[in-house]
């Protein structure tokens, strides 16, 4: 039986893909990765890395895809997993419902996904939806083996902000909140994990960098998880983590975000985030329920078993069990030849 092939063109991706390689080990599953782009180099703990020739002799089962593309002249069921949730950085049409007919499945990650997607599916045709959860997700809902309480150990009882920054420039935080974040970590009245998103600038690495000592501690890309298991609030602006966050039922303060919401508590003025940080770690009890009620919406599974339900979407498609597809729209194949030139290759699809 042939394997699966995990696809990422960005090192964001790895924790998205890391769970799902485990489910697949778990269920007997042979595992590939091919990495391209900002992701070329990355290691998945115990899957073998291969390029793209490897990748077309392999002929795999499904490709499964964190990015927003995939090549489709390589063998198997394509599946769109998603390396975020909607955070309405963009407009629909360029941002987390555009349909580019390269897949044939999107694994959706709660009702405020599936619903467009669906919508999406009735109309084009060409791929099936199936509502999973996102696998980035399980490790908050599962024995991480007390990496979040080791984290969270140097905090002596202090209360744990998680500060997360995304790279757009004009909506990161970064910049902004720095003096005031450094002057609370000085104060020493809470304890700080500090991360950014790995394309934010070398700069501003060295300047969070910096602030670790007793009361911080920066967090690198592959312990954010476990970094959102051990914060009780988190400090960011218009970046997924807000989302990822919330899922666990806890308080977001955002600053600036693009499109606030009543389960956040947003501010402008980076004096008052003192005053933010003290109504998120007492939070009233109508934010609570907007938080909640946020969270259900966008990822409702707290079982740390999405992985599996992608697997199990996955070989429902294969069987034929989620419906036939239309044939792929023209506009597929011109994706298609743009996608073969910029891997510089041109022989014959193995689909």
């Amino acid at each position: 039986m042939a394997g699966y092939l995990l696809f990422a063109t960005e090192r964001y991706a790895l924790p998205i893909l890391a769970p799902l390689a485990q489910a697949l080990h778990a269920g007997g599953h042979e595992v590939a990765a091919w990495f391209q782009d900002g992701a070329a180099g990355a290691v998945l703990e115990g899957v073998p890395s291969i390029g793209l020739e490897q990748a077309l002799a392999m002929r795999p089962r499904a490709v499964l895809s964190a990015a927003n593309w995939v090549p489709p002249f390589v063998a198997g069921a394509k599946v769109q997993l998603f390396h975020g949730f909607n955070v309405q950085k963009r407009e629909d049409a360029r941002g987390h419902f555009r349909v580019r007919g390269l897949f044939d499945l999107y694994c959706t990650q709660g009702p405020a996904t599936t619903r467009p997607f669906q919508e999406l599916a009735a109309r084009e045709g060409h791929f099936a939806v199936k509502e999973t959860g996102w696998p980035k997700l399980d490790p908050l809902f599962r024995d991480d083996g007390g990496q979040a309480a080791a984290l969270r150990a140097p905090a002596g009882g202090r209360p744990v902000v998680l500060f997360g920054s995304t790279f757009t420039e004009r909506l990161s935080a970064a910049p902004h909140l720095y003096d005031r974040i450094a002057a609370d970590i000085a104060g020493g009245g809470r304890y700080w994990l500090l991360t950014l998103h790995p394309k934010c600038a070398p700069d501003l690495f060295e300047r969070y960098r910096a602030l670790a000592g007793d009361n911080a501690r920066f967090v690198e890309p592959e312990q954010v998880m476990a970094a959102q298991r051990a914060a009780d609030v988190l400090v960011s602006d218009t970046s997924s983590i807000v989302s990822e966050f919330i899922v666990q039922h806890k308080p977001v303060v955002t600053f600036r975000n693009r499109v606030p919401q009543p389960h956040m508590l947003d501010f402008d003025d980076p004096a008052r985030l003192p005053e933010m940080l003290a109504r998120a770690l007492s939070p009233e009890p109508a934010l609570m329920a907007e938080i909640v009620r946020y969270a259900d919406s966008i990822h409702p599974y707290r079982d740390g078993r999405s992985s599996e339900r992608v697997v199990a979407a996955t070989e429902d498609f294969i069987a034929g069990r989620l419906g036939t597809l239309s044939r792929k729209p023209l506009g597929a194949l011109w994706r298609g030849l743009q996608i073969r030139r910029d891997l510089g290759y041109w022989g014959p699809s193995r689909s």
